[in-house]
């Protein structure tokens, strides 16, 4: 099986396309992965790391307010769709699979002109631009929730499938991790997503001198490596040690995750996903800042089924996360039922879905 992965940008479209690559390899003998992304993505990091070669095109997002840009963008996409067809002729991939991000829209181009089977995975409720223009394209439109089908034209096209969850973090167990990182108090875990998060690091940087007077809790706090050094300036080093630490990324995420008690972060559709698989109750600050407003659909989905609770941006402030995180600590019983509802929420199939539908692809 040679399959092709587009989807670039942040972790929340790159590690789906990883992750499903992962899961291919450890069920086919022969098989082979080649991705695409762009130079400025985190996927120029994430990608090697994982061990797939990865090949660049040069594209961008259409910019909605400022629409005489988007001569550039349309000028930039004839010419990405014809680097994407040059990279399907030299890999000649079997079925080509998209996770999202403006780099899936040439590559599905592509796919659909050179007569190459493709998918393209949609996380959230609501579909991105990316995803709805590709629809006519695609073969399957590999959908992470049933309401989403209501957006889509092509619904003969749509395959519920579920969020992919990376198997590091299915496979994560809190006492292993606890051990590995040396937790010995209640532990908290902060991060605003792949590329960090304005509001949640001012939030949390104003935090942490009364978390670390106070001492109560163990945090490791992620700022976005775009962020770390501003963040670090800012810091009171006075409030860092061994139980309280800042880092630009976590590499380590499956681990962190099972040891926490709390997570705070974003509500981004891949986060919650693997919040859900592992049962961990969390405080969900969705970005105002998102199509459709989709995060805190996301977020209240959560809120509503006793799964986290929602703190969103306009009431957001450092005594306010603070005293949230220790009440919920606080409360044993309140974190305990919220793993439950959690684990009811769960998919962790989603990677043995999606994976069928590319063995139908490669098997036509």
């Amino acid at each position: 099986m040679k399959v092709l992965f587009a989807g670039g940008g942040t972790g929340g479209h790159i590690n789906p396309a990883i992750s499903i690559a992962d899961y291919a390899k450890n069920r086919e003998k022969n098989f082979e992965a080649v991705f695409i992304g762009t130079k400025t993505g985190l996927e120029t990091r994430l990608v090697p790391k994982a061990g797939y070669k990865l090949e660049f095109i040069d594209i961008e997002g259409f910019d909605r307010r400022h629409l005489l840009k988007n001569a550039v963008v349309l000028k930039k996409l004839v010419k990405a769709r014809a680097d994407a067809k040059r990279i399907i002729r030299d890999f000649k991939p079997d079925c080509v699979v998209c996770t999202g991000g403006y780099v899936s829209g040439p590559v599905m181009m592509a796919a659909k002109a050179m007569g190459v089977p493709s998918l393209i995975h949609e996380q959230n409720v609501y579909p991105g631009l990316t995803v709805k223009g590709s629809e006519k394209y695609a073969d399957y439109l590999a959908l992470s929730f049933e309401e989403t089908i209501s957006s889509m034209k092509a619904k003969e096209k749509c395959v519920v499938t579920g969020n992919p969850v990376r198997s590091e973090i299915l496979n994560a167990d809190r006492d292993r991790a606890r051990k590995k990182l040396g937790i010995k108090k209640p532990f908290v875990l902060i991060f605003g997503g792949s590329l960090g998060a304005d509001r949640i690091n001012d939030t949390v940087i104003k935090m942490l001198p009364k978390a670390a007077s106070e001492g109560k809790i163990e945090l490791l706090f992620g700022t976005g490596e775009r962020n770390y050094d501003k963040i670090m300036d800012r810091a009171d080093k006075n409030a860092l040690s061994e139980d309280i630490k800042i880092v630009p990324y976590i590499d380590n995420m499956a681990d962190c995750m099972a040891a926490a008690d709390i997570v705070v972060s974003r509500a981004g559709a891949i986060t919650v996903s693997e919040i859900a698989a592992l049962a961990k109750p969390s405080i969900l600050i969705p970005s105002p800042n998102v199509v459709r407003n989709h995060q805190e659909q996301n977020a209240r989905e959560f809120e509503r089924n006793g799964a986290a609770e929602v703190i969103l941006e306009s009431g957001l402030d450092e005594n306010v996360l603070y005293d949230k995180i220790i009440s919920m600590l606080e409360n044993p019983k309140k974190l305990s039922q919220m793993s439950q509802n959690l684990k009811k929420l769960a998919v962790t199939d989603a990677l043995e879905r999606i994976y069928a539908l590319m063995v139908k692809m490669c098997t036509r």
